[in-house]
């Protein structure tokens, strides 16, 4: 309950009072710059720093929900636009204001723009090392992407000039700074790459990073990822990237330092040619060397193979040499007529026991042969005779030779039905001995 004017009352009511009457004030947005940032909390993630201005500054609190939605990094020095209320701590008694929403304001937003588009870049494999082209170690020919009115080509020349002369210039003029500035660096790179030089220089001197926001275009970007010959950009001081800085295919801390890592010393060239000199000869001697090894070693195998193969010829002709045949060129045929001679001895002494064996033989089988032959035909003779008689028994001959006799018409057909026959018909009549014609004058019917 509040308390009558000028009656005592405690430290609780009284930030109980305030507390009620800070909470009634409506939510607000307030513009400011973070300083004594402290978070997140190892404990409980939240955020607490002040944010200031010229004339002021304000304890603020981001509970550990808002905090892990930021899409950025709060830092002291950047520049925020917060929406919230003011609260009052009870414990403490201390104003506070309790931020329900931050977002980059000035700088801080144009870092937070860069920062997302450059992570839309890397997700699509535009900052991946291995799409980004190799920048030759020497190149003889670049081309320098900058202002023409400002000190940054001169600064180039000279550093190209002073290491090595050998290095060819070209210069394609374009804007570096304002909103055009991004076309006509693209414009100025496609002409770059039409003369087709071992190298583009995109390069300038330092800025605020307002200055330098043209080089964190996105079109800009993907012109360097496709450009047909590598990008080395020198932009700015050693702590200023860009985007473009992350899609070149190297990027140098400076516009000087750009031009050397493009263009080794004179002097350190020729060291290295000397060096590769003394390392081509020393390689040379010993390939050389290797060589002349092998052409020995071959040399002594072929030297031992052609002995070897000498030795085994000598030999074989050595035996050649000592056969009788070529020593004594008559023996084979004396051995051959003495051989003859034997054989033709050996064969007379053979042919008369060879005929006697044999005509002995003869006439053994002859006698085996007259024996087995009147037993063989013993059997067969008796089987006939049994056959001829009957076969004589069965024989219409001997039948006819009974009185019987057999009547045949014109045709040769035997008459065996008397009606078969007319008055007049010739039939021939066969007998037991012999046969003779007849003529029918008259048929009878039944048996006579």
């Amino acid at each position: 309950m509040p308390a009558a004017a000028n009656q005592p009352i405690s430290v609780t009511d009284a930030v109980t009072l305030a507390k009620g009457a800070v909470s009634s004030w409506p939510t607000l947005v307030v513009n400011g710059e973070v300083s004594g940032f402290r978070g997140p909390n190892a404990r409980s993630g939240h955020c607490y720093f002040d944010v200031k201005d010229d004339g002021a500054s304000m304890s603020v609190i981001v509970w550990r929900g808002t905090a892990a939605k930021l899409a950025f990094q709060l830092r002291d020095g950047l520049a925020v636009q917060l929406t919230g209320k003011f609260d009052v701590y009870k414990a403490s008694g201390k104003l506070s204001f309790v931020a329900s929403r931050v977002e980059a304001a000035g700088e801080g937003l144009l870092r937070q723009q860069v920062a997302e588009l450059a992570r839309a870049l890397e997700r699509e494999g535009l900052m991946d090392p291995a799409r980004k082209r190799h920048v030759p170690a020497f190149c003889s020919r670049v081309c320098v992407v900058t202002s023409l009115s400002g000190s940054v080509i001169e600064d180039v020349k000279r550093t190209l000039a002073r290491r090595n002369p050998l290095v060819e210039i070209d210069v394609v003029g374009c804007s570096v700074q304002g909103a055009d500035a991004p076309k006509t660096i693209v414009r100025a790179l496609s002409t770059a790459a039409a003369s087709r030089p071992d190298a583009i220089l995109l390069v300038r001197g330092g800025g605020s990073f307002e200055d330098l926001m043209c080089f964190n275009d996105e079109g800009l970007a993907r012109a360097i990822a496709a450009c047909p010959v590598p990008v080395v950009t020198g932009i700015g001081h050693e702590p200023d990237t860009t985007i473009a800085d992350m899609v070149a295919d190297r990027r140098a801390s400076t516009p000087t330092a750009a031009a050397e890592s493009v263009a080794p010393a004179i002097d350190e060239v020729e060291r290295q040619m000397i060096q590769r000199q003394v390392r081509l000869g020393r390689a040379m001697a010993s390939a050389l060397d290797v060589c002349r090894q092998r052409v020995e070693a071959q040399g002594r195998l072929m030297t031992g193979s052609v002995e070897s193969s000498l030795s085994r010829r000598r030999v074989a002709l050595e035996a050649l040499g000592s056969r009788r045949c070529l020593v004594d060129p008559a023996a084979p045929i004396r051995d051959r007529a003495s051989e003859l001679l034997q054989t033709e001895q050996r064969l007379h002494d053979a042919i008369p026991r060879s005929l006697a064996l044999n005509e002995r033989r003869c006439e053994e089988a002859a006698a085996r042969l007259r024996d087995s032959g009147g037993r063989m035909l013993r059997p067969g003779e008796a089987t006939l005779a049994r056959l001829a008689a009957s076969l004589e028994a069965l024989s219409p001959l001997s039948v006819l030779s009974r009185g019987y006799a057999i009547a045949r018409d014109d045709a040769g057909r035997v008459v065996r039905d008397a009606r078969e026959l007319t008055q007049g018909e010739r039939v021939r009549v066969m007998v037991g001995s012999g046969s003779f014609d007849a003529t029918v004058d008259e048929t009878h019917e039944g048996r006579a």
